[in-house]
């Protein structure tokens, strides 16, 4: 989480160089699992180009090179011995030192996973900082090195976004997954906080996930919810039984500042036209709601993470929105806005705005969001389209972001970082 500026100069260091994009974590699995691949070879592949870029990226605080092929050798053990794990093989990296511990990556591992290390994250001392600190220095945005990735999941988004990892695990406190896969032009998904364990104690922070393409974001989905049939149940005063079965096109709700934030205009534009995209491509019907105007969170976000903090302003803010949130989800499933109200800005640190301001309503009412690839700034940085959904509706924003991608070309795209 960060207050921060779209500081930094726009002819800064060589941009990185979008390439071929590599494969899926799905494709990935399914090559192993049919032994077209070995997971040794696809983990072989990441850690070597790991090694070639991640001196230029510093995404990674621990790469674990040895284990990893070792875990690579014991997946490939069992597809010989006829198990055929969901996702054999696949290369990840784990948000932070404690990360492999997180009830997320171990689920990941038991479904085949392979984590390549612990990645980035800020250091100590700078917790309003969005940039990673890597075994190297500070995590650089791959599409351009004098910007940060966002955080606090920056090494996590940067090694997804460069093509280390097709996957990575995240934590969402106030946009922790949803800022960084924004501002590196990737997937990011913060599930319905209270769904999945959290070690937050304030019940803010909510696991995530994120990934390349959206296929990869419902695998993730599958091998870590606990629901029935794979579906993680659908919980909240708001939740809508079959939700994620809904036919498109989808009802929707648009809002540039959610009543406060006051966007930057080619951000907020730019999230605007993939919105419409969206409708044009048949996913979503936008509905007439009239302005939607939250109360400003900031204040009572930061009250809930303050020992001694005037607690019961912040609950009042938070039933306030709640309530109105459940009026807006009663007239459409969808909430649509930017993901940030700013592009990133540079490493000088932060300033006096929060690139949070769009993402952590979210983390105080606990709705699941998404950030969708939504095009390129005039400074060569990506941005995102977030969207909202009733509380354990994770399916119906996969299929948003599924949709997206295939019908609507609002896709990842892989970057080397230039040298």
């Amino acid at each position: 989480m960060s207050n921060q500026h779209a500081g930094g100069p726009t002819a800064g260091p060589r941009p990185g160089r979008a390439g071929a994009a590599p494969l899926t974590a799905t494709g990935i699995a399914a090559a192993v699992r049919t032994r077209e691949l070995s997971a040794v070879e696809v983990v072989s592949a990441a850690l070597a180009r790991t090694a070639e870029i991640e001196p230029e990226l510093h995404a990674f605080r621990e790469v674990w090179g040895e284990a990893a092929l070792e875990r690579a050798a014991e997946v490939d053990r069992l597809v010989a011995a006829g198990t055929e794990p969901p996702l054999a093989g696949v290369p990840i990296g784990v948000k932070g030192a404690r990360g492999a511990r997180s009830a997320a990556a171990r689920a990941l591992v038991a479904a085949g996973c392979v984590p390549l290390g612990a990645t980035s994250v800020p250091g100590p001392g700078t917790p309003w900082q969005t940039w990673g600190l890597g075994r190297g220095g500070r995590t650089v945005n791959p599409w351009r090195a004098d910007r940060t990735p966002g955080g606090s999941s920056a090494g996590s988004a940067a090694a997804v976004a460069a093509g280390l990892v097709p996957l990575a695990t995240g934590s969402d406190g106030a946009g922790s997954v949803r800022i960084p896969a924004a501002w590196c032009g990737v997937f990011g998904l913060k599930v319905t906080n209270g769904l999945l364990p959290s070690p937050d104690r304030t019940g803010l922070a909510a696991p995530g996930v994120l990934a390349r393409c959206a296929t990869d974001l419902a695998a993730f989905w599958r091998v870590v919810c606990d629901g029935p049939d794979g579906a993680a149940p659908r919980t909240g005063p708001d939740a809508a039984p079959g939700a994620g079965d809904a036919a498109l096109p989808l009802a929707a709700v648009w809002s540039d500042d959610l009543g406060f934030a006051e966007p930057d205009r080619e951000p907020a534009a730019l999230a605007r036209r993939a919105a419409e995209r969206l409708a044009e491509a048949g996913v979503v019907r936008f509905v007439p709601a009239g302005p939607v105007r939250l109360a400003d969170p900031a204040a009572a976000w930061q009250a809930l993470r303050t020992p001694g903090a005037d607690r019961a302003a912040a609950e009042r803010v938070r039933a306030d929105n709640d309530r109105r949130l459940a009026a807006l989800f009663a007239r459409a499933p969808l909430l649509l806005t930017p993901a940030t109200p700013n592009p990133p800005h540079g490493h000088e640190g932060p300033g006096e705005r929060y690139s949070t301001a769009l993402t952590w309503a979210f983390n105080l009412s606990g709705h699941p969001a998404a950030s969708i690839p939504a095009g390129f700034g005039a400074d060569g940085c990506p941005v995102g389209l977030q969207v909202v959904a009733l509380h354990g509706a994770e399916p119906l924003l996969l299929a948003v972001a599924e949709a997206a991608e295939r019908a609507a070309g609002l896709a990842a795209r892989s970057v080397t970082p230039a040298r």
